[in-house]
């Protein structure tokens, strides 16, 4: 596989999953709040967090994973960023979907509702289950097109 051997993949990677982490951060900060303090749907709060991460992790990738990507316009440069996270808000939006009741619907059967209601739970580790997911087709989709013109 090409990340294990080359090791400029390898740190680009390293630092994408650094990016991806603090998107991670503003994707649940965001989240949380969208859904606990305004009240929207499990779904509209997963669309507004991730369009809050993507902003953020277009900035970090731009100026450090790929400070060498300056062949490409910004403009186009963040069309095609946004394609591939558009692509992947659908993947993650449908998983979500998906996965979000009957996850809450298992903690709601295994535990007591204590600090966190088994439903935020539930929530909560299927949206971290799609960030997984997406993450990988983040980072290879926009290498390979969004960053194509590194070495």
């Amino acid at each position: 596989m090409i990340l294990i051997h080359n090791a400029k993949e390898r740190t680009r990677f390293l630092k994408f999953v650094v990016v991806g982490t603090i998107g991670f951060v503003v994707d649940f900060s965001t989240y949380n709040l969208v859904r606990n303090l305004i009240g929207f749907s499990p779904e509209v709060s997963s669309v507004i967090s991730f369009s809050a991460a993507v902003l953020s992790n277009f900035i970090f990738n731009r100026f450090w994973t790929y400070p060498d990507s300056r062949s490409k316009p910004v403009p186009r440069q963040i069309l095609e960023f946004a394609a591939v996270n558009v692509a992947g808000l659908i993947i993650r939006t449908v998983i979500f979907s998906l996965i979000h009741g009957p996850m809450a619907e298992l903690f709601a059967l295994l535990l007591p509702d204590f600090f966190i209601s088994p439903i935020a739970l539930g929530e909560n580790i299927s949206l971290a289950i799609v960030v997984v997911i997406v993450m990988f087709w983040n980072f290879f989709a926009n290498r390979y097109w969004t960053y194509n013109d590194v070495d």
